[in-house]
């Protein structure tokens, strides 16, 4: 959930949730919070991926694949007509973009993290979340509530410094499966920033895996970005080569 691009896109790599259903009490809040943590791990995923953008009143549509390792390596390549061959590399808490324009590797630092990536509803900075969301958030059990129809509880994170991008969040957490249905970004001021609701879930490989869901950015206009994941592989070596510079600039 930190994660849904670069996962979803890498953020759908970096920034998925495998949640084990609930017990019938009523969890604490750190202990659902460690569950959402404990929960993001894998070891490794591979995925062919489209994003469909919907922004003032136009509609683009951007397919790629994604390999990644952890919360730490993903390697994307874009394969839409637009965008073939622009591809992405995140390792050790960086971000570069290669860009077969100008055939040269620029690395994504400083104010260009909070734009936009790709003219999607996703900022550069959402991607590179590597820490759990335990360690940098205090959590609090805000109640339950029913959200896509389903009975969940709502828990409300505090951020523990101010360097996170975003102070406080909440989550909404499906009662019964465990599910992550929605969370929203705030900012200090307590204006929300972003959105997140899950759309579709499926089973891969034993695991409750959310393949398709909404992100919007509040701040943008009639905006608003679906993620969809295809082909979905857990777990299965990925040579290092995948994350190599070479492999960017190939």
């Amino acid at each position: 959930m930190k994660k849904f691009l670069l996962v979803v896109l890498i953020a759908m790599a970096a920034q998925i949730t495998f949640v084990s259903p609930l017990d019938a009490q009523t969890p604490t809040a750190a202990e659902l919070l460690r569950r959402i943590d404990e929960n993001e791990i894998y070891s490794t995923i591979e995925y062919e991926g489209e994003m469909i953008i919907e922004h003032g009143g136009r509609r683009f549509v951007k397919t790629f694949k994604t390999w990644a390792r952890g919360n730490t390596h993903s390697f994307i390549e874009f394969t839409n007509r637009e965008d073939r061959g622009t591809k992405y590399l995140r390792r050790d808490g960086r971000l570069w973009v290669y860009s077969p324009d100008n055939e040269g590797v620029m690395l994504i630092s400083g104010h260009m993290l909070r734009e936009s990536m790709m003219g999607s509803d996703m900022s550069y900075e959402d991607t590179l979340e590597n820490d759990t969301l335990s360690s940098r958030y205090n959590p609090v059990l805000a109640g339950s509530e029913i959200r896509n129809g389903r009975d969940a509880w709502v828990l409300e994170l505090a951020a523990k410094n101010r360097t996170e991008s975003y102070p406080t969040r909440k989550l909404w957490i499906d009662k019964e499966t465990g599910d992550l249905l929605h969370y929203e970004l705030f900012a200090l001021s307590g204006a929300k920033l972003k959105e997140y609701t899950v759309q579709r879930i499926e089973v891969i490989g034993g695991r409750r895996f959310p393949v398709e869901g909404q992100m919007r950015d509040l701040l943008r206009r009639d905006s608003r970005t679906i993620f969809v994941m295809k082909n979905v592989v857990l777990d299965r070596p990925i040579a290092d080569s995948v994350f190599s510079m070479r492999n960017l600039e190939r």
